[in-house]
């Protein structure tokens, strides 16, 4: 029989699991450019025809939730095949911009009152509240982002990995070709901090430290891989 909480009479206090991670489905949307390929899942077995059911999956490194390695930004950089496993399953601690303001910068001040003096952890989850807007072009032209020197600040802090319910952790204004090119990424990068983008159900959420796990996929040598990612509220 699951105990009973300290003070808490007659409540049962049980685990809480909440799935992160966007579904994959065939034709899901992309960041808008011509390094991010169409998401296709074809069935090649069926039942019937051939007695079993198969699938082909094509999709990218950043394709729907998904971890980054630093070898994305950074050449020479670690790649996702590296990524330490005691990152990817542990304490983790949330910090609450919901509802965001479209292409809102998040300063170090706007971190540090969201967080109201507690404690920063080696991962860290940014919940916008902007997954609502997946499936429209507003979740990548519009979203929030933090300030370059909030992510140096994270670094100090001792950050290790961060995830956000948005497609980037950078300005969508500043990308390709631009003299602020991914700035973010590099910023946060540089203190060899793996990212998880396009999280999930943050909303669901309702406490500010859970247990939270993230697998992304073992590709060798690779820049990122999709990930399924999970939070579990509750457990001590």
């Amino acid at each position: 029989m699951p105990k009973r909480t300290n003070g808490q009479r007659g409540k049962l206090r049980f685990p809480r699991w909440v799935d992160l991670s966007l579904p994959i489905h065939d034709g899901m949307p992309t960041f808008p450019s011509h390094w991010h390929p169409l998401v296709e899942v074809t069935q090649l077995g069926r039942h019937g025809i051939e007695d079993r059911e198969t699938r082909r999956i094509v999709m990218g490194t950043h394709s729907g939730t998904h971890m980054d390695a630093p070898r994305h930004m950074v050449p020479g950089g670690r790649t996702i095949d590296t990524a330490p496993l005691d990152l990817m399953t542990g304490r983790a601690g949330l910090v609450d911009f919901m509802p965001a303001a479209p292409r809102k910068e998040y300063g170090l001040v706007d971190f540090k009152a969201a967080l109201k003096g507690r404690r920063v952890l080696p991962r860290m989850l940014i919940r916008y509240g902007w997954s609502k807007r997946w499936g429209r072009m507003s979740y990548f032209t519009d979203a929030p982002y933090p300030s370059v020197e909030a992510c140096h600040w994270l670094g100090r802090q001792g950050v290790r990995l961060l995830g956000m319910d948005t497609a980037n952790v950078d300005c969508h204004a500043h990308g390709w070709k631009t003299p602020q090119d991914s700035r973010n990424h590099k910023a946060l990068f540089q203190h060899g901090i793996f990212l998880v983008e396009y999280m999930n159900n943050l909303d669901r959420l309702r406490a500010s430290e859970f247990e939270f796990v993230v697998m992304p996929l073992n590709i060798l040598r690779a820049d990122g891989a999709p990930a399924r990612c999970l939070a579990i509220e509750g457990r001590p």
